[in-house]
């Protein structure tokens, strides 16, 4: 059996094995490692948890997102009740700041913009939202506040990442202002994603370009 016909299986094996996914509807294919998912399924929940779910498997190099999510009449919502239940979910967490994200509606599909201090409430923001009735989709354009003095982002993060379970030969850091650029070699997409989180940890970094190769 073929190294992507093993793979295309083991993710198939992990949508059955994830309650949170109905996977009756989704077909994926695998091509060098890279997963696509089609089909459709009930709501956008389950469309992110697929991509998740998919992502942690071993030997997965990527991802492609093509699922239509499919809402049945009974989850739908006008615009405007999902705008007013959206800018609800958001009053009510405590680790986001007030005022600071607005909400716009268009088809079911939900646009936050706004200017936070961290990354981790842009990323809670879209996160509070994933679960709601009638939501299609989420495009989250915030932005991360720029500080004046990020001359050492580079290497606090390079200190973090080498902190924890990253061989320090294995990942560089570099850094121009606010932007943070990864290079190097992981094992997997979830070392991948978690050497790109620990960049956005430093206080300072408005992007992160994450280059890491899983190898």
């Amino acid at each position: 059996m073929s190294h992507d016909r093993q793979l295309q299986e083991a993710v198939l094996a992990e949508f059955a094995w994830e309650p949170r996914i109905d996977a009756a509807h989704i077909g994926v294919t695998a091509e060098d490692g890279v997963i696509t998912l089609m089909g459709h399924v009930a709501n956008y929940f389950q469309r992110h948890s697929a991509e998740r779910a998919a992502s942690r498997v071993k030997g997965v190099k990527g991802v492609v997102q093509q699922l239509e999510v499919r809402l049945h009449s009974t989850a739908k919502r006008s615009d405007e009740e999902l705008a007013h239940a959206a800018i609800n979910h958001l009053a009510g967490d405590v680790s986001l700041p007030r005022d600071a994200i607005k909400v716009s509606v268009e088809k079911g599909w939900v646009t936050l913009s706004g200017e936070v201090e961290w990354h981790f409430q842009k990323d809670a923001a879209a996160r509070n939202l994933r679960s709601l009735y009638g939501l299609i989709g989420i495009s989250n354009d915030m932005t991360i506040k720029s500080r004046p003095d990020v001359t050492d982002i580079g290497a606090n993060i390079d200190r973090a990442l080498h902190r924890s379970w990253f061989d320090p030969d294995m990942i560089t850091v570099t850094s121009i202002g606010g932007k943070v650029k990864l290079t190097g070699t992981v094992h997997n997409l979830g070392e991948r994603r978690t050497a790109g989180m620990m960049a956005w940890g430093s206080l300072g970094t408005t992007e992160v370009e994450n280059d890491l190769i899983i190898a």
